[in-house]
């Protein structure tokens, strides 16, 4: 996975809310955003990833990141975006949807400001973490895509 550095060692992220909290997606990977469309519910299915829906011809997997991290569920409102990214995974390029409450901003992260995720005190398993970032005074988790969706 590639960084969208500038000069000064940053990097550009989609900030995206899940419940309360703010995560960034890093921009590099993202294709678009959509509103929410119609899902289908595919059995014995992982529990993050529940669904599968159609993008313009194309069927992909619909990931909850807030399953993932252990947040509560909430119905889509009308804030309510699916991120629809592509990574690699084990060498395979992979498209996902994920749920966002809401999007807020295509920003960029000093990594001058990153911190190594804290092994304790996180509800979230840290290898699901790539780090964390300060934006608007605020700590901002940056997770680890390839790791939560593998």
């Amino acid at each position: 996975m590639t960084d969208v550095q500038a000069n000064d060692g940053s990097m550009q992220v989609l900030m995206i809310g899940l419940g309360d909290e703010i995560f960034a997606v890093e921009a590099s990977i993202v294709r678009e955003i959509i509103d929410p469309v119609p899902v289908t519910r595919v059995a014995g299915a992982k529990p993050f990833l529940p669904a599968v829906m159609n993008v313009r011809g194309n069927v992909i997997p619909l990931a909850d990141l807030r399953i993932r991290f252990g947040m509560p569920c909430t119905a889509d409102g009308g804030d309510t975006r699916i991120v629809v990214i592509e990574l690699t995974i084990n060498d395979d390029p992979v498209v996902v949807g994920i749920i966002a409450d809401k999007v807020y901003e295509v920003t960029e992260l000093s990594k001058s400001s990153a911190q190594p995720t804290p092994r304790v005190g996180l509800r979230w398993k840290p290898e699901y973490i790539r780090f964390i970032a300060k934006w608007n005074d605020e700590f901002i988790i940056v997770p680890d895509m390839e790791r939560i969706l593998n």
